[in-house]
């Protein structure tokens, strides 16, 4: 056979075994992150979507959560795997506002990664406070820290997450000075909210409802541009005198940089179709979210706006923001 037929066959072969080889994908199992404590709103919405985009890419989807430094430590770690689709990101904002406040987060979340969906957002955070504390709305919450200043508490869990970042602009928007008590993760902070050792969170409202509606906590106000339907006597922040104030929590997906645009495609489009089953539409719709579904190159453009709006945030409450 001639060489430079033996060369085109050869060529082509291996043409072949690249294409069956990226048809492949996936061919064992996958692992998704959660840089949070297990329970938290993260692991809520891939408990909605995971089953259904396991079936549709033909693989178990095994969710680890790796939580530590308000989602540092996980994102850290992601961003060292292999490129290859087999390890996935799944986390809030907090991809984006923590590393304005943290002198070496281990991570660029723009460099780093290959942006796959902004999965899904809800309505702001709910500003909820224990019983105890002689406030029923924003302005009286703000009148009563500015008679004690320094001694309220909210819970912090972690600079850069959206317990922290609406907190400090509530600081700044309203002249207040309130105490920021650090936490590991969501639950620890709810806990000790109930037993009331710190006085108040903005937590997301899937997790404030039910304990509003069993009493234990009260929900003062909402940090979206609109309500919620389900705390529709909630008000939003901006209609209680801090105008302008919008802040939501978004929730999305990543993989290490380099991923092939294949995979990429192939996940997106597993989880574009998850997201609008009526099953998950309706969990998300009980627990204050909305999906999404964002193409890869319009996220990319998204997370690189929310990280220059979270540089902006970081250098006006002057909490040890990067310069």
């Amino acid at each position: 056979m001639p060489l430079t037929r033996r060369i085109a066959l050869a060529t082509a072969l291996m043409l072949a075994m690249g294409a069956a080889f990226a048809q492949a994908f996936p061919n064992k199992p996958i692992k998704v992150v959660v840089p949070s404590p297990a329970g938290g709103p993260p692991d809520l919405i891939l408990r909605a979507v995971l089953p259904k985009m396991s079936a549709i890419l033909g693989q178990p989807i095994v969710i680890d959560n790796r939580a530590g430094a308000g989602g540092m430590v996980g994102t850290a770690y992601v961003a060292k795997q292999p490129a290859d689709g087999y390890t996935w990101l799944f986390t809030t904002a907090s991809h984006v506002n923590i590393p304005p406040f943290a002198d070496n987060p281990g991570y660029d979340p723009i460099k780093d990664f290959t942006h796959v969906t902004l999965a899904a957002q809800n309505f702001g955070q709910a500003l909820v406070v224990n019983p105890e504390v002689p406030a029923k709305n924003v302005q009286e919450l703000i009148a009563l820290a500015k008679k004690n200043p320094g001694k309220l508490t909210y819970a912090n869990a972690g600079n850069g997450t959206a317990s922290h970042i609406p907190a400090e602009l509530m600081k700044t928007m309203a002249g207040i000075d309130v105490l920021s008590v650090p936490y590991k993760g969501i639950p620890e902070a709810v806990n000790d909210l109930l037993a009331g050792r710190i006085d108040m969170f903005f937590v997301g409202t899937n997790i404030a409802l039910q304990h509003v509606q069993a009493g234990k906590l009260r929900a003062l106000a909402l940090t979206g541009s609109k309500r919620w339907k389900g705390m529709p006597d909630t008000p939003t922040m901006d209609e209680q005198g801090l105008k302008g104030f919008d802040k939501v929590n978004w929730f999305g997906l990543w993989l290490p940089a380099g991923a092939p645009p294949d995979v990429v495609q192939k996940i997106y489009a597993a989880l574009r179709t998850a997201v609008n089953e009526p099953d998950v539409k309706q969990q998300f719709d009980q627990q204050g979210l909305e999906g999404v579904a964002m193409p890869p190159a319009e996220f990319a453009a998204f997370v690189a706006r929310e990280q220059k709006a979270a540089q902006d945030i970081a250098n006006r409450i002057n909490a040890g923001a990067k310069k």
